[in-house]
């Protein structure tokens, strides 16, 4: 059984081709209540792809710790240029 199509207004703007993009923005809810509602869902899709997690990783854990290094690095980086130049390195 082939799949049911999707109507133009329930399409993703990712799948909207680009011969339709005038008539699905024309699909589109522009008032203040509306834009709030996208805003809102694209928070929660945020929310529930990065931040509520159901199975963490070493993803996350590795991501800090490389963070951590790069922040470390841009703090001490005149120290470690001033050390080189200075000849106190062994």
């Amino acid at each position: 059984m082939a799949d049911r199509p999707v109507p133009l207004k329930d399409t993703r703007l990712l799948d909207v081709k680009l011969g339709q993009l005038p008539s699905w923005f024309a699909m589109r809810d522009f008032t203040p209540s509306g834009l709030t509602g996208a805003v809102r869902r694209g928070y929660d899709s945020y929310l529930n792809k990065y931040i509520n997690v159901k199975k963490g990783g070493i993803g996350g854990i590795a991501m800090v710790l490389f963070g951590y290094v790069v922040v470390s690095y841009v703090w001490n980086y005149e120290h470690l240029i001033s050390m080189i130049v200075g000849g106190s390195i062994i």
